[in-house]
């Protein structure tokens, strides 16, 4: 951890006055945190365009811009004549704060190169680390990917990553094959993006057998490309029945700031003033939900939705997963994602009448103005059908990335033949998913907070009892950086001021037919309400902020609601903006087939949440 020299060592009660920054590709964004009748809350926000592109190229510019508006909301001098961010020495001062944290995206945030044996277990595994670090993955090189050796050489020549990721073969086991890796990438002297002449970090994270060897493949000189620095650490997959992704994932922090930040312009002034190392925002985000995930003992997924990609993160069961979408996004990114999809997918969730011919123009404007919010009904209903897809298909990616650890061979008895998950299969479980939490512009800034939750269940399709929730002003990453260093200033901040609880959906797992009886419910507490569901219906009881109720909800034969098929379950909701939303649409969630039921339907849905109520809509064809 890094100190400041008036604080060689953190006293978490003297911490009272925080200031965190996020430096993003576009957005450099502070907030100051603050001690508040022994409650720690955000208090002040400010942004300012992030210079760590010409003609500053320097981001402690945009830096000291964002805490300058702190600085002058919330009355408090946070900048010295010298321009850096002033710590207080004493908790009396009325100047300063106590300690500065900060993440970075800007640049294109950590970019890396993945190498691995086998793609399916060891380079699977050295990719988990990597995106779970925060890390873009720019491509994964495996002995088995159906490349040939020069094509591998050539692809390796083109990439400039930051830094490259090595793993192989289990302790003990062959090491010719990742050593036979190594003699790939070492000729092919990969160039870093930033700095001329630095030596490239390489991470092994291999069979221990094989890193003497490994250390004679990237011991090689070479003044004009400077080299190769290497870093060693425990096996990422000891044994093919477990991960060990920890040391991969430290290192690969360290290296990001030890080598990365410190020749991105600007960062080395910005290392010199932080209290703990600046982490990539994605990994950040990772963080926190981690932290959420372990001390609420829940299951949770957060997704981020951008103009070019989406981030979906995950904890079940304790087991941490992080993908990025890179070709899924909402400006830059969108006709990737209609392409993907398909034009009917999109068009399912529009109730207005729009064909495909107008979907289509509505697509090429979004392209040509891509930071372009909607300004009418129909923008908007398009722009959030769109969003529906690319978080179906981002999600799709992340269950089928989430994954048993494949290569492991598991015994069977047979009572568990018919029970037991083949090796390989999903984590993710719709079931036992408790928090599931949005941010990103499409997400984060819908006009209603319904449509928000929508989105969400629409792409997400949550079964038994979850909590919807949205990131307030994107402070998910500061609050990760900050429970590396304060845990419960984190978690009172993230709570309080950070997740927006927009209500509980509701939802039965199981196929029916349209009109049959679904799942009936009973509520007592903050609301009293009870009523039947057919399959198809979608049912929203109000439930304000802060409130709660109990919960019984009895399912027809062949549904279940988190107790088994037919059987009943009692449990809490959280009230919110959106209600408590029963969904009896079933999972897996199926529109009609034919175009003017399947309209009918959505009709339905959408005036039974109210998300476009009041919401002025031209006439048709105008």
């Amino acid at each position: 951890m890094h100190s400041d020299p008036d604080l060689p060592d953190i006293d978490l009660d003297r911490i009272k006055v925080i200031v965190a920054t996020d430096c993003g590709s576009t957005t450099t964004k502070a907030i100051m945190i603050e001690e508040v009748d022994g409650v720690y809350r955000q208090t002040y926000r400010g942004e300012a365009p992030t210079t760590v592109e010409e003609p500053f190229a320097d981001v402690t510019v945009g830096v000291v811009n964002s805490v300058t508006e702190l600085q002058e909301l919330s009355g408090r001098r946070l900048i010295a004549d010298d321009g850096t961010i002033i710590r207080r020495t004493s908790i009396d001062d009325a100047v300063g704060c106590d300690i500065y944290i900060s993440t970075s995206s800007a640049g294109g945030g950590l970019q890396m190169m993945v190498a691995g044996v086998v793609r399916e277990m060891t380079a699977a595994s050295a990719k988990r680390a990597a995106l779970g670090a925060g890390a873009i993955v720019m491509d994964v090189i495996a002995s088995n990917d159906k490349r040939r050796p020069h094509e591998q050489i050539q692809r390796i020549r083109e990439l400039r990553p930051d830094m490259v990721l090595l793993s192989g073969g289990t302790d003990g086991g062959n090491s010719t094959q990742v050593v036979q890796l190594a003699e790939l990438i070492a000729p092919a002297k990969p160039r870093p993006r930033f700095g001329g002449a630095y030596q490239l970090p390489i991470i092994f994270a291999g069979n221990s057998e094989a890193r003497s060897e490994i250390e004679r493949v990237f011991a090689v000189e070479d003044d004009a490309t400077g080299g190769f620095d290497l870093s060693i650490v425990e096996n990422l997959r000891p044994t093919l029945e477990r991960e060990n992704l920890g040391p991969a994932r430290d290192c690969i922090h360290d290296v990001f700031l030890e080598h990365v930040m410190a020749h991105a312009p600007g960062y080395d002034r910005l290392i010199e003033w932080t209290n703990a190392p600046i982490m990539p925002t994605p990994g950040a985000v990772g963080d926190i939900l981690q932290t959420i995930a372990r001390t609420q003992g829940i299951n949770a997924v957060g997704v981020d939705i951008g103009g070019a990609t989406t981030d979906v993160f995950s904890v079940f069961g304790g087991t941490f997963n992080r993908t990025v979408s890179a070709n899924l996004g909402m400006s830059y990114s969108i006709s990737n994602v209609c392409a993907e999809a398909g034009m009917d997918q999109i068009l399912r969730w529009v109730h207005l009448d729009m064909d495909e011919r107008e979907l289509r123009n509505r697509v090429k404007n979004k392209m040509i103005r891509p930071t372009t919010i909607p300004q009418s009904a129909e923008a908007l209903v398009f722009e959030q059908a769109v969003a529906r897809e690319a978080l179906r298909l981002a999600y799709q990616q992340h269950k089928e990335f989430a994954t048993t650890l494949k290569g492991v061979q598991q015994q069977r008895t047979v009572g568990d033949v018919f029970s037991q998950e083949v090796s390989g299969s999903s984590i993710v479980d719709g079931m036992t998913l408790d928090l599931l939490v949005a941010s990103g512009g499409v997400l984060s800034h819908a006009p209603r907070m319904q449509q928000t939750a929508m989105m969400l269940i629409d792409s997400f399709e949550p079964e038994g009892f979850t909590t919807l929730a949205k990131d307030s002003i994107f402070m998910m990453p500061h609050l990760g950086v900050l429970s590396s260093v304060h845990e419960r200033a984190a978690m009172e901040v993230f709570e309080k001021d950070c997740l927006v609880v927009l209500g509980t959906c509701i939802a039965a797992k199981g196929q029916g037919k349209p009109g049959k009886p679904c799942f009936s419910y009973r509520m007592s507490g903050g609301t009293t309400a009870s009523g039947d569901l057919a399959y198809g219906d979608l049912v929203v009881v109000p439930l304000g902020a802060e409130e709660t109720a109990e919960v019984e909800v009895t399912p027809a034969r062949g549904f279940d609601l988190g107790n088994g098929p037919g059987k009943p379950i009692t449990r809490t909701a959280k009230g919110g903006p959106a209600g408590i939303i029963l969904d009896a649409r079933g999972r897996r969630l199926e529109l009609p087939a034919d175009a003017e039921q399947r309209r009918q339907a959505v009709t339905r849905m959408v005036k039974a949440t109210g998300m476009y109520d009041d919401l002025e809509v031209a006439p048709t064809g105008a």
